[in-house]
Formats: C-alpha cells, sequence, structure tokens
C-alpha cells in the first residue's frame, strides 16, 4: 500500500504552497477517512491540478473568446422583473454581458444585494427598518397631492399617512426638512389630519420662501411648477442614488429544521456609503458597479467582480463556460490597475501591434496614426502574423525546430 507520506512528498513537488497546505492541513483533520482513501485524495488533488494546467503555447485567447463568444450568440435581450410594491427591473443576457465587458461607466440599471449582521438578518421588522434607513427617500414619496393658488405664495402639502409610515417617515421629519431648506415654513398651528375612504392624510401648510418664487412670478404658472418640483425633490432621509429598496425572504433547511432569513435588493448603487452602516455585513454586500468597485475596495476587487458578473449572466442564460476563460478577460480588462473595456478605447485599442488595432476598427485611422508616429511592426502577436502570411507564435510555431541529417561515419 502507498504510503501517505511519500504521496504528500510528491505532491509538494507539484502543487503550488497555497493548495498543497490546505490540502495537508484538510487530510490532517479528515479523521473519518483512512490511509489508503487519503492517499486516494492526494493523487486526485495532483491529476486534477495537471488536467487544469495550460500547456506552453496554447492560444489561450483564441479559445477564450471562442468559448464565451459562440455560447454568446445563443443569449438573448433579457430583463428580470422584481415585482413587489417596490418594484424595478434587472437587465440580464446580452445587454448586460456587453456592459461589463465594455467596461460601461455606470449599468443601466445600478443595483446591491446588501447581507446584514446576524441580528438584522435574522429579524424581518429590523431588516425592513435597515431597508427604510437606506432608501433615498424624498418628499414626493410621500407625497399625496400639493394644493396651490395663482398668485398665492401659500400651498398646502398633502401627505399620506400610509406612505409615511412604509418609508420610515414622521411628521417632525418632514417639518423639520422643509424649516431648514430654505424653501419655505411650515404653519404648524394649522396642520391638519383628515380621513378619507378609510386612509389617513396629513395637511401641511407651506410659506414658500422668496428665494424659491419671486412675488412677480406667483403669477406665472411654469414658474410655480418649477417652485413645486425643487418641493418635491426635497431630501428626507437615507442614502444618495439607493432609488428603491426590497427586503428579500430566504429558507434554508438545517439542522434545526428551516430557518428564515433576509436580504436587501436596491435599485441604485452607493457602495461607499452602505459599507459604512453598522447594521451591514461588509465582508458580503456587493454591487453590480463595476468601476465603484475599484474606487472603494480596489482593482482586485474589481476583477473578482466582472468574473462574477460574466459568470452570473451565462448562468442565467443556461450557459455554461469554463471560469478560466472569465479570468484570462477579467485579467486583460485589470492587469494596468485600472478598469478598461475590450475595445478599441480599451484593451484593443491599447496594443502594441499597429496591424492588431487596425483589424479591429477604424482600420485606415489606425494605420495613418501609426504612420505618423513611425511605429515599427514585430509581428509578435498572432492577429498581425496572420495578416502577414507568418507563422504565429502559438501551439508549434511558438518553438523552432531544425533537423540535421545523421553524418555518416
Amino acid at each position: 500500500m502507498a504510503s501517505l507520506k511519500r504521496e504528500l512528498r510528491e505532491a509538494k513537488k507539484v502543487l503550488p504552497p497555497s493548495v498543497y497546505e490546505e490540502l495537508e492541513a484538510k487530510l490532517a483533520k479528515a479523521e473519518d477517512l483512512s490511509e489508503e482513501e487519503k492517499v486516494w485524495v492526494v493523487r486526485e488533488a495532483v491529476k486534477i491540478y495537471l488536467s487544469a494546467m495550460v500547456q506552453p503555447g496554447e492560444a489561450v485567447g483564441t479559445v477564450a473568446a471562442q468559448s464565451i463568444g459562440e455560447p454568446g450568440t445563443q443569449m438573448t435581450l433579457r430583463t428580470f422583473h422584481y415585482a413587489g410594491i417596490r418594484e424595478f427591473d434587472v437587465t440580464l443576457g446580452l445587454p448586460r454581458l456587453i456592459e461589463i465587458v465594455d467596461a460601461k461607466r455606470e449599468p443601466s440599471i445600478p443595483i446591491m444585494y446588501i447581507y446584514l449582521k446576524d441580528e438584522y438578518a435574522r429579524d424581518e421588522a429590523k431588516a425592513k427598518e435597515v431597508a427604510r434607513k437606506i432608501e433615498y427617500t424624498t418628499l414626493e414619496k410621500v407625497l399625496d397631492n400639493i394644493e396651490w393658488s395663482l398668485g398665492d405664495r401659500r400651498i398646502v402639502l398633502r401627505l399620506s399617512a400610509e406612505f409615511m409610515e412604509d418609508k420610515g417617515v414622521d411628521l417632525d421629519l418632514v417639518k423639520d426638512a422643509i424649516n431648514s431648506s430654505k424653501l419655505g415654513e411650515v404653519v404648524e398651528d394649522e396642520i391638519q389630519e383628515v380621513e378619507e375612504d378609510g386612509q389617513k392624510f396629513y395637511l401641511v401648510p407651506v410659506v414658500l420662501s422668496e428665494k424659491l418664487i419671486a412675488d412677480e412670478d406667483l403669477y406665472k404658472t411654469s414658474e410655480i411648477h418649477r417652485a413645486l418640483e425643487k418641493v418635491k425633490k426635497l431630501y428626507l432621509k437615507g442614502i444618495k442614488k439607493i432609488n428603491k429598496v426590497m427586503v428579500k425572504e430566504v429558507e434554508e433547511e438545517t439542522g434545526e429544521g428551516k430557518v428564515k432569513w433576509y436580504y436587501l435588493i436596491t435599485e441604485g448603487s452607493n457602495l461607499e456609503e452602505v459599507l459604512k452602516l453598522p447594521e451591514v455585513d461588509h465582508r458580503r454586500t456587493i454591487s453590480n458597479d463595476i468601476h465603484e468597485i475599484a474606487r472603494v475596495l480596489g482593482i482586485e476587487a474589481a476583477r473578482e467582480a466582472i468574473i462574477r458578473e460574466i459568470k452570473n449572466v451565462l448562468e442565467n442564460s443556461g450557459l455554461d463556460v469554463d471560469v478560466r476563460h472569465l479570468m484570462l478577460v477579467a485579467d486583460m480588462m485589470t492587469w494596468t490597475g485600472a478598469v478598461r473595456q475590450i475595445g478599441r478605447m480599451g484593451v484593443v485599442g491599447e496594443k502594441q501591434s499597429p496591424l492588431a488595432r487596425a483589424a479591429f476598427e477604424v482600420t485606415v485611422k489606425q494605420l495613418y496614426e501609426a504612420a505618423v508616429r513611425g511605429e515599427e511592426e514585430t509581428f509578435h502577436g498572432v492577429i498581425e502574423s496572420i495578416i502577414a502570411g507568418l507563422p504565429p507564435r502559438v501551439g508549434t510555431g511558438s518553438v523552432l525546430l531544425r533537423i540535421e541529417a545523421a553524418r555518416k561515419r
């Protein structure tokens, strides 16, 4: 029977130190495995590692492009709809893949998945409190109507008690926001509480300030509407850019039975501010805004985000692509320390070869600019070698063979 020590000694010569150390540590803890089973585990680990290695000269770029591009032709123009009170759509499929590889400055629909610490994740009421704390709330979100008369500086805000409860807003918060905004002043003595069709409303009189609308403009409908729009956009609470928040329930089967926990999905992203909240689990909270991740967490985190986002898009379309191809794309987009697009304004446009740049887009312009700058073509890459009819330096073309006839003695 093969010795475990000998197998580990041989594996150490092949496996990277981090992989070997993890393997050795896990085998030491695996008391339920026999020595023969542990030997089998070591051999399988070495076998899987060797099968995952790339052969010298392999055209990894071409293989990755084919492996992602071909399944990409089967993708559709899809969106996923989150239904509910705070409903919004999520971009999926081909549009989202294009957003990622084009390194778009902002996703068409920025989204965050906010995970909470146990105390808040296990309690639905506390999770909703955190959601209300995060959601960017303006006066418009709790407003039912505004009543006003032409020529009068006084308006009446009709606030919905139902909307206020849903957003976690009270009357004092609204009054303080208006009075401190310099848009106007609340007439507190005349605030009324009314009930219509079983619904409760607050009627809040406000005298608009002269800074918001001048006396001569009080008779201009367009100017009054402009002033009222500013009143509607008045900030009450929450984090900027987070327009909507949904509380999602997850049910897991554990040894103690079914356990429910909650997390938040947001329309809009502000990673820096959200991670500052004490209720938020900063280790798991993520955003789909890759540039924001790079700015807040660094380029390595952005690289991981690119891999994760592309993988999610492909899996949502039912496509299976080896993660190593996605890792190569992410590496190309981030190795300079900044997130670059795959295109003439990024990875392709920054290639040293003039012919490789010209083969992608705006051929004449690329060749003209290369000639003006006096660039030299070295034919090191695959594209430029194929254009010139030369063997590309991949596969068998990566080595030079010389055959000498055996000399007769």
